[in-house]
């Protein structure tokens, strides 16, 4: 009985640490090697964790208008890099630099920088980094 309840034990933190592997694999869904820029006008943004996400209508090379979701730090990360609720407003104009899910029809990126040009505001920038 000891040694079933054991092996249950140990086959449900398997199970268990696959999955909190995989909650954290960017990789399925981005592609970490490559890198894009948006540029647009901020609709919404949910602070929340484990992850924040801001949505940016971005104008595409054809003019259609498209809403994109970018995945960002969570709340609690964030805060501790003196971003609240507050920092951004919905029709802020931001410029975005992250990694593109890797189905492009999602129009889904995760945050690498955010700049608001506005009023110079960025976050993940280096001293010294300008966007394309």
């Amino acid at each position: 009985m000891k040694h079933r309840l054991a092996a249950l034990v140990a086959a449900g933190s398997c199970v268990l640490g696959a999955q909190a592997y995989a909650h954290h694999s960017f990789k399925a869904t981005y592609i970490e090697d490559k890198a894009v820029t948006i540029e647009g006008e901020l609709v919404q943004v949910l602070f929340r964790n484990p992850h924040s996400f801001v949505y940016v209508t971005v104008k595409e090379k054809d003019g259609s208008m498209v809403r994109y979701a970018v995945e960002w730090g969570g709340a609690t990360q964030l805060g501790g890099q003196a971003v609240t609720r507050e920092t951004l407003k919905l029709g802020d104009y931001v410029v975005i630099r992250g990694n593109p899910g890797s189905n492009p029809s999602d129009h889904r990126i995760r945050m690498i920088s955010l700049r608001r040009p506005s009023d110079g505001f960025g976050w993940g920038m280096r001293p010294g980094e300008v966007f394309d």
